[in-house]
């Protein structure tokens, strides 16, 4: 299951296409709107969000409620565009003045400049503001659609924003239905009201902060993945699909780094047998991955986000027309989005779990798909 997006932040619509969607999985709009609006969420939103109502228009790839096997296609309007129309027309003469010169550490904004040789750097900010990720949302309720019907679920929780760090147990004994309901998406109360807290200071301060999160998937099966090929390793892939969300700076699965410290017998994860739940382990410091493949254990992976670059007490920068010193732009942005980066993360995460799901179990059709899974089900059944 492959995606692409198109779209800019300020632009009429945010696009995803979705290819390899098998047929037969159930799907509708709300389906896809339901992560839409936790995207949104979040203390330390700005306001753009109070603008916005995401809400994914299916224009190809379902009838009746069905995927029928042909590529999916989603629309996302933004509002916002309405009052962009001078700046981000597709045709006519720029209007004077609508340049950007000043890029922003941290953003896309310099690097892009130099590699395209645009003079207006919102030519880059546009595409790489993190407004695209809502169509990476819409493209992974596709995802997520189906692993829900071979028994997956993926969830996610904030376990740390700023300084500010919440004593949770076992990440897969974390109550996700009350993270769900935290604005800050913690389920630690305590650690919540202190997040909240920190957030207000930073933007009094014109500051912004970044935070760790964890998505967690239950219900996978042993074997996916590969562990002869370098390029289909599981761990391999989540780690670049997570990556790739804009202002994440570290992966880890499992115990991740802490593992590093630790002697071999601390780490690793025995291998138990009784006849009730077969083959399993009583720890799962490896996150649910060993080998490059799931190894029947929830998946656990946690995700370092950085502060957002666009500061309204901006960093020194330089103007590319003059090169002297200027403050760097500023854009409408939020003070603090881990939630909704968790949000993404779960999208990622989905997408290429279901794409490990299809080169197992076949691409074309659910039925088919589920009938493969109970046959190897049963087979490694011990």
């Amino acid at each position: 299951m492959r995606y692409c997006t198109a779209g800019e932040s300020h632009g009429k619509a945010l696009v995803a296409v979705v290819e390899d969607v098998p047929a037969g999985v159930p799907l509708v709009s709300a389906d896809l709107d339901r992560d839409l609006v936790r995207r949104q969420r979040g203390y330390g939103r700005g306001g753009r969000m109070l603008i916005e109502a995401d809400r994914a228009l299916i224009v190809s790839g379902v009838r009746f409620g069905r995927t029928i096997g042909s590529p999916v296609a989603l629309s996302i309007g933004n509002r916002d565009w309405d009052s962009w129309l001078d700046v981000m027309t597709v045709e006519g003469e720029r209007p004077e003045g609508s340049r950007v010169t000043a890029p922003r550490p941290g953003h896309a904004d310099l690097p892009g400049v130099l590699k395209t040789g645009t003079d207006d750097v919102r030519d880059i900010l546009e595409r790489a503001s993190a407004r695209e990720t809502a169509a990476r949302v819409a493209a992974g309720g596709i995802a997520k659609a189906l692993l829900r019907e071979l028994g997956v679920t993926v969830g996610s929780y904030v376990e740390r924003i700023g300084d500010v760090a919440a004593e949770l147990p076992d990440p897969q004994a974390v109550d996700l239905e009350a993270a769900e309901k935290s604005d800050v998406a913690c389920p630690d109360r305590v650690a919540a009201e202190r997040m909240r807290a920190a957030i207000d200071g930073a933007r009094v301060a014109g500051e912004s902060l970044g935070g760790v999160f964890t998505v967690v998937v239950s219900g996978l099966v042993p074997g996916l993945g590969s562990y002869a090929s370098a390029s289909r390793r599981l761990d391999a892939r989540i780690g670049a699909a997570l990556l790739s969300i804009p202002a994440i700076k570290g992966v880890e699965f499992g115990d991740g780094f802490a593992a590093a410290g630790r002697v071999g017998s601390a780490v690793h994860d025995a291998i138990l047998y009784d006849r009730d739940r077969g083959l399993h382990r009583p720890t799962n410091r490896a996150g649910g991955l060993e080998g490059g493949m799931t190894n029947g254990e929830a998946l656990v992976a946690r995700a370092a986000m950085k502060p957002i670059p666009t500061l309204m007490t901006a960093l020194p920068s330089v103007d590319l027309d003059t090169l002297e010193a200027v403050d760097a732009a500023r854009e409408r942005s939020d003070v603090c989005a881990v939630p909704a980066a968790a949000v993404v993360a779960e999208a990622e995460v989905a997408l290429v779990l279901a794409s490990a799901y299809q080169e197992k179990f076949g691409h074309d059709a659910l039925a088919d798909m589920r009938d493969a899974l109970e046959s190897y089900r049963q087979r490694i059944a011990r």
